[in-house]
């Protein structure tokens, strides 16, 4: 694939901000659905008396583990049909209703065994839904950007998914959550039959809604302005077009496949961090419980940061460069990481850790967009997503196995720093469109 494409101008910065806001709700969405409350809601309390021993973080593996197949399997037809410049729109705007709609029902959940499958159900289609409403939104990049401006927006993206994490844990956290007793948080909400998680799932899906609504009621930009091009493609046609596009392009440009597979591997490394990190700093470095929130509230704050500072570089040395430094810098923080002890060196190395996670994050879109051909943005970024989750285990299984083998939690370090040099090899392998650097 190649990076030509016809002159263009980056959009007008309101549509650039009305596009990364979408990303603020999104990412703030998942943090509250997936991560840190109502996954915990469905193990602890409303899984906690199941019948058999039964173990309700073990269900909740099965459900996301399902969720990430259902993605692997619709992410690249998803692709297919936001390959239409005036379906991306469209496509993201039934997607995110859907995540808003599911969120919503998620204060149904009573804090009932009985209701645990339905809530393990509407968490696996919301994070599914979620992940492939990224691959039309992710698409939308090259209507916004020229090559020389596409890192400092995806950057800008970026930031904004961690500033909306961080600012909707605290809203959720200090409203609805903290303190003890029949009622909890600022507004003293019951917790009595889990009204309080109730309640926040539907603050979510509001926040998701209003994050939303900027993006699809924005002005078109002009590549959806114009007609549409009618086609009736179903999901069996999606499939026969997306096997004739990669037949193309691998005759084309092999290096693209080779890039989708290397990224899907370092990529994966990086959600091993931010999936391990809390337990190692509970296990591990010795941090309080309680202080897992105010890390996790600085990591997206420095991670925020991160990702514009490499928004900004990766538009004047590239976006290979942007990648391969921070993960080198990863791997050395991580090793310096596993000879240390105790909170401070957890802080410091973790928030490190962080601030190198944000540009790779941003520069490993920047270039996929970068190597895709014009009109092709659909179908690449569905097998990006694609090829994400099928590498999704990766990361686990090598934490998991140094850890059995050594016999410490500290060694599941060890697991995730290959996993991220598995990546940066693969990485010097990959040639890059050749772009004019920034001045």
């Amino acid at each position: 694939m190649s990076e030509s494409r016809p002159p263009a101008q980056t959009a007008p910065r309101s549509r650039v901000v009305a596009w990364a806001l979408w990303d603020c709700g999104s990412t703030g969405l998942s943090a509250i659905v997936v991560t840190f409350v109502f996954s915990i809601y469905l193990t602890r309390s409303v899984g906690n008396d199941l019948p058999g021993g039964t173990s309700p973080a073990s269900l909740l593996g099965w459900a996301l583990f399902f969720s990430g197949v259902t993605v692997a399997l619709l992410a690249p037809v998803t692709g297919v049909w936001a390959d239409a410049a005036h379906r991306r729109r469209r496509t993201l705007a039934v997607l995110t209703a859907m995540v808003v709609l599911l969120t919503s029902a998620m204060s149904l959940i009573r804090d009932d065994p009985s209701y645990l499958v339905a809530g393990l159900l509407l968490l696996g289609f919301t994070a599914a839904c979620n992940d492939l409403a990224s691959v039309p939104y992710n698409a939308m990049l090259r209507q916004l950007t020229t090559p020389e401006t596409s890192g400092r927006v995806s950057g800008f993206g970026w930031a904004a998914g961690y500033v909306g994490s961080m600012v909707l844990i605290v809203v959720i956290y200090a409203g609805f959550i903290t303190g003890d007793g029949p009622t909890v948080g600022l507004l003293d909400i019951p917790t009595a039959d889990g009204q309080n998680v109730r309640a926040a799932m539907l603050v979510t899906a509001a926040w998701m809604a209003a994050f939303a609504m900027p993006v699809l009621i924005a002005p078109p930009p002009s590549a959806e302005s114009e007609p549409p091009v009618r086609s009736s493609t179903g999901v069996f046609g999606a499939y026969r077009k997306l096997r004739s596009d990669l037949v193309a392009e691998w005759q084309r440009d092999r290096n693209v496949v080779y890039y989708l597979l290397a990224s899907a591997v370092f990529r994966d490394g990086l959600g091993g961090v931010f999936t391990f990190g809390a337990v190692l700093g509970v296990t591990v470095y010795g941090i309080s419980v309680a202080d897992v929130l105010l890390f996790g509230i600085s990591a997206n704050v420095v991670a925020a940061v991160g990702a514009v500072l490499g928004g900004l570089l990766d538009d004047r040395v590239g976006s290979k460069t942007v990648i391969l430094s921070s993960l080198a810098a990863m791997i050395a923080v991580g090793l310096t990481m596993m000879a240390l002890s105790g909170a401070a060196a957890f802080w410091v190395c973790g928030l490190l850790l962080c601030l190198f996670i944000g540009p790779t994050q941003s520069s490993a879109r920047t270039l996929l967009l970068r190597m895709t051909a014009e009109g092709k943005e659909g179908v690449s970024f569905g097998l990006y997503t694609m090829t994400g989750r099928a590498v999704a285990p990766l990361a686990p299984f090598m934490f998991s196995t140094f850890v059995t083998v050594f016999g410490a939690d500290r060694a599941g370090i060890g697991g995730l720093l290959l996993v991220l040099a598995a990546g940066f090899i693969a990485m010097l392998a990959v040639r890059v469109p050749h772009r004019a650097a920034v001045i």
